[in-house]
Order: structure tokens, then sequence, then C-alpha cells
């Protein structure tokens, strides 16, 4: 329990899901799973992106240090620089090494996150970011997250793959995306309210916003169902059926949003678990047949 705590108060966990995902990617792209430098870089990448938001939100608001999310800083902080040095090292030393194509295509999806961590400008002693445009959150967190997990095995494979099979599957990972970043907004309402950001269950309610965040999840089911019903990868529907059960699970549980590592243990887990049972039936496919 102790290293699944270090996971996930070190952003480790996060960049390890980013990374089950990619994996997914290609099993979807009718590629056998095998390492690849680019799951390096979407290792690094995430992890210095979610450590750069950690770090920037420390320093620029002390009080964070008090709140359950960035305590582990306060009580280990050291630790906390030497692993954002570690991400930084990591993610600039995959980067030099990584091929051009990749890094002129992700160039946009990486500014965005930037961005979305980084202030854009300062007026008024008030800081701005992307993030604080109404609803841009959610729908920026899963662009970034959907096109980054796909685009870099596409671009990285030798094979020709159909446009049609690309949008469906970044459209099938978008909504999954979506649908679990909803309870992060559920989480956050009263913070958002302070703060005078427009979330979508500020707008439309917390108890609507997680009945969308349920339609989503069926779409996402009913999308997967159709994209590979005829096609001989009509075994992953098994594995996104089963990924989405439990994810609908842990969404409408009452009494889990209460324990303390809900939001980046259970919910971020679900993109990590998602990646592995695609890899599971993967390997139970090709030893049945």
């Amino acid at each position: 329990m102790k290293l699944l705590y270090f996971l996930i108060n070190t952003n480790l966990f996060i960049a390890l899901a980013a990374v089950s995902l990619t994996l997914q990617t290609q099993v979807q792209l009718g590629m056998r799973p095998q390492f690849h430098p680019y799951l390096l870089l979407i290792f690094f990448a995430t992890l210095f992106d979610y450590n750069l938001h950690r770090l920037i939100t420390v320093i620029t608001n002390k009080e964070a240090l008090n709140n359950d999310k960035h305590r582990w800083v306060k009580k280990h902080l050291l630790l906390f620089y030497m692993v954002v040095a570690f991400s930084v090292i990591g993610f600039l030393g995959t980067v030099m090494y990584a091929d051009k194509k990749v890094l002129f295509t992700l160039a946009p999806i990486g500014l965005l996150t930037l961005f979305y961590s980084v202030p854009v400008f300062k007026t008024n002693n008030t800081i701005f970011r992307l993030r604080e445009i109404p609803c841009l959150k959610i729908f920026l967190i899963a662009f970034v997250w959907s096109a980054s997990t796909i685009l870099l095995p596409v671009i990285q494979s030798a094979a020709i793959h159909n446009i049609k099979n690309i949008m469906g599957m970044l459209a099938e990972r978008f909504l999954f995306l979506f649908a679990i970043t909803i309870p992060f907004d559920i989480r956050d309402m009263k913070a958002d309210a302070r703060q005078g950001l427009k979330t979508i269950p500020l707008l439309i309610g917390k108890s609507t916003a997680l009945i969308t965040a349920n339609i989503i999840l069926l779409l996402f089911v009913l999308l997967c169902l159709q994209h590979y019903k005829n096609t001989s990868a009509v075994w992953l529907n098994y594995a996104f059926l089963f990924s989405a059960a439990t994810t609908f699970f842990f969404i409408n549980n009452k009494k889990l949003p209460s324990k303390h590592f809900y939001y980046y243990g259970i919910l971020d887990g679900t993109m990590l678990l998602q990646g592995l049972l695609v890899l599971l039936f993967y390997y139970l496919h090709i030893h049945i047949q």
C-alpha cells in the first residue's frame, strides 16, 4: 500500500496510466504490444506536466500545501523536488532523441498542456490560465490525453492506417476520458465557485453532471460496439465492456468519493485498468485461437 501511495503522490501512477493507454492503442491498431522509445516520451511528458502543474501551484499558492492533494509535498519537499528534477531530465532526454515528425505533430498538444498549467498572463494580481476558461478544462484534458496516447503509435507505425478507424479511436477515448473527468469537477465545485470558474457541474448541477457522465460512458460503449462488431478485433469489446462496467460502479458509488485516493487512485486508475484489460484480452485471444 505504501508503494501505491508513493506512485500516486509522485504522479508516477498517472504516468503509467498514460503508457497503458498508449500500449492499448498499439493493440487497437492491430500491432503487437511492444516497447518503443515513444513510451518513454509519453511517460516522462506526463510526469513532467503533472509535476510542473503541482510545482506552479505550490509556488503561487502556499496555502495549497495544507490541502489533501498537496500535503504530501509539504511532508516530503526534498523528495518532491527530486521527482520534479527526474521528470524534467527524463522529459528533456526523451525529447532530444525523439523523431522530428513526432515532435512536430505533438508540439501543439504540448503547448496546450503547458498553457493549461502555466499562467498565460497576469493582470491586477490575477493569474490567468487556460483552465480558467468556462468549461474548457474538461474538454482540454480529454482532448490532450486522447490525441497524445493515440497519435504517437500512429505516427511511428510504418503501416498505413484507416483514417476512419483512427477517428473512431479518438472519439472513443475522448468520451471515456470526458466521463471520468466529470467527477473531478464535481469534487471541485466549491473551490471553483469561490474562484468564479464555470464548470459543467456548476452550470447544470451535481446530479445532472453525474447523469451526463453516465450518458457519455454509455456513448463510449455504444461507439466501441459499433466500431469493432464486424472486425477481427471484436474481442476488444469484452475489454471495453468490462472497463465501462467497473468505471460505472466507481463513478456512481456514493461511499467511494470519501476515500482518500478515490480520485487520483481509483478514477485515474480506470485508465490504467482499461489498458491492462485490452492487453489481457489480447493475449487471451491469441492463445485461444
